[in-house]
């Protein structure tokens, strides 16, 4: 089931969400990441690259969630590197985080390759 247009509202008006990861058959724990919704689509990425526990997680084990306040959505993460969705996600995090110093951290080439679509489910 895809994200409703109130989560995706939520989730654009949110400055930060938690996003929900384990390894298969393993405890879950959340981390604190930013989110994007750019034509429909929620868009994530990695800070810290491909090292980062959440996001090698969620690559091994896309069946995540992702928490908005209190709330709890289901959701699928899919890699996103095409450069079309890159620059979907990129623009999405300049526009929205443009007032903060850290904006520019996260549209950094060597970070692109991280960059997940999150599917509501």
């Amino acid at each position: 089931m895809p994200f409703s247009q109130d989560d995706l509202d939520r989730i654009e008006g949110a400055k930060t969400i938690r996003i929900e990861t384990s390894r298969v058959g393993g405890p879950a724990h959340s981390t604190i990441i930013w989110a994007v919704v750019e034509d429909g689509d929620v868009y994530v990425r990695s800070w810290r690259g491909p090292g980062a526990r959440w996001y090698r997680e969620a690559v091994a084990n896309p069946e995540v969630a992702i928490q908005i306040r209190k709330e709890r959505l289901p959701a699928r993460a899919v890699p996103a590197t095409d450069p079309e969705s890159v620059a979907r996600a990129s623009r999405g995090l300049e526009r929205k985080y443009a007032g903060d110093p850290a904006a520019k951290s996260m549209v950094r080439d060597e970070i692109l390759d991280t960059t997940i679509r999150l599917e509501g489910r």
